[in-house]
């Protein structure tokens, strides 16, 4: 059994200081493989003795074993992988191409991406009294994504469900002062251009974050983020979720207040909590 297996294993009965070095091995394997075991216990806060121990409970006689297992395994990845992926028709490889083929994508986002219109979104949510996110069904992770990194902010987000009739519903209820916000990754879903011109008719404002700017919808936003145009529309999601991610992390960045705050708020919320248990 490897030392992952072991550590998984056994995960849910190790100490607090056994956990800890458990997870840096697990996220950092190729560090803690060049690592003496006192250097390892500096990076997760133990004491050297605690790593020997850790290294017995999972049933080696000692770190340097432990070790070694590591390092097999980064050796593997760095010379036995390499060659496999030249080899063609191999699972290796397979991985391997589609790995490289995302990161083409995904790069090429990066060097094209509308850094303005992003801004400009950022700005519309910003002044927003309330986000409605609209998306087709393969939007929906990076409208939840979105959902789940804009309320710790304080903003107000909803999430319409895919659907003529939510979505007909949601927008007719709509204000001047809101925002609606598409995420269309495939193109196919003609309500979310309807949706959008419905806003658009009753001066709320809107935009999209879209698959290929030859989407309807990317005709009746105000502003639209396009993200390049993939085939696969497997890696089509990817990419639009890398574009919601960025535009995210911009909104952190730009409200940086906002969001700490709300942490203050949320733990104030628990602190009084356990004094009103007390």
């Amino acid at each position: 059994m490897s030392y992952e297996s072991l550590i998984r294993e056994n995960r849910q009965k190790l100490s607090k200081s056994f956990s800890r070095l458990a997870d840096y091995i697990l996220d950092n394997y190729v560090q803690a493989a060049l690592m003496t075991a006192t250097e390892l216990a500096h990076q997760v806060d133990v004491d050297a003795a605690t790593v020997v121990r850790f290294a017995q409970r999972l049933g080696y006689s000692g770190f340097p074993e432990l070790q070694d297992e590591i390092k097999s395994k980064v050796k593997n990845e760095l010379l036995v992988k390499p060659k496999q992926v030249k080899e063609s028709d191999t699972f290796t490889s397979v991985v391997d191409s589609t790995m490289q083929r995302m990161n083409q994508a995904l790069e090429q986002v990066r060097k094209l991406l509308d850094v303005d219109a992003l801004h400009q979104i950022v700005e519309m949510i910003g002044k927003a009294r309330r986000i409605i996110i609209i998306s087709d069904g393969l939007g929906q992770v990076g409208a939840y994504n979105l959902l789940n990194l804009l309320e710790p902010g304080g903003f107000l987000v909803s999430v319409v469900q895919p659907g003529v009739v939510d979505l007909a519903r949601t927008v007719s209820t709509a204000m001047a002062e809101d925002l609606v916000l598409a995420i269309d990754v495939s193109g196919g879903a003609p309500y979310i251009a309807r949706a959008l011109a419905e806003a658009s008719g009753s001066s709320v404002s809107t935009a999209a974050i879209v698959g290929a700017a030859s989407y309807t919808s990317a005709l009746e936003a105000e502003v639209v983020v396009a993200a390049q145009h993939v085939d696969d529309v497997s890696l089509a999601v990817v990419v639009v979720d890398v574009v919601v991610y960025a535009l995210a992390e911009a909104l952190k960045w730009k409200y940086s207040e906002r969001f700490v705050g709300m942490d203050k708020a949320i733990q104030d919320a628990f602190e009084r909590l356990k004094v009103g248990a007390g």
